[in-house]
């Protein structure tokens, strides 16, 4: 089952906080996979999607979050919420937060690591048409935020020096422009 969330976070960083806080609310259920959207209903903003192994009961969601089961809406942005939650079923979009193994993802490992460790199904790097070998070593900066592609769990990953990879997110980016403010 997949539920579509929203409290039309402004930040990624927000839409985190909401999706551990929902993600506590419900009692973390075992499998949990939840992901952030960038959705434009209303006014842009972050909405995310829970894939959960059972029916959750809404009630337990915080006050002032929009939630979308089917085609069951609640709250004041149940069409972000819906846009989440279909976007995640489709497999072809959404960037994973919360996912089987995400905390066993730590330091270097290799890319078989990281595949048996996590439910993680492939790792690619950006503008390379070849998967790495499975002994390529990826320094996680304990920050992986896989995507979805093709119906897939992929963490994309950039080439760094010795020849490592690393996400091709950052934990801590640096804002646009903050170097000549």
């Amino acid at each position: 089952m997949i539920i579509g969330i929203d409290a039309g976070s402004r930040t990624v960083a927000e839409a985190e906080h909401l999706l551990h806080m929902v993600a506590e609310a419900l009692g973390t259920p075992p499998g949990l996979i939840g992901c952030t959207h960038f959705v434009r209903t209303g006014v842009p903003h972050v909405a995310c999607s829970l894939a959960v192994p059972e029916p959750v009961d809404p009630s337990l969601l915080p006050t002032g979050v929009s939630a979308a089961v089917g085609e069951s809406r609640t709250g004041p942005d149940g069409e972000g919420a819906a846009r989440a939650a279909a976007e995640h079923a489709s497999g072809e979009g959404g960037r994973v937060v919360l996912f089987p193994g995400r905390a066993e993802l730590v330091g270097s490992l290799t890319v078989a690591e990281l595949l048996a460790r996590s439910a993680l199904d492939q790792v690619l790097v950006l503008a390379q048409p070849e998967p790495p070998s499975a002994a390529a070593v990826v320094v996680t900066n304990d920050h992986v935020r896989p995507v979805w592609r093709e119906g897939l769990m992929t963490l994309l990953t950039m080439p760094m020096a010795g020849g490592r990879l690393t996400p091709a997110e950052v934990p801590n980016p640096t804002p646009c422009c903050a170097d000549h403010a």
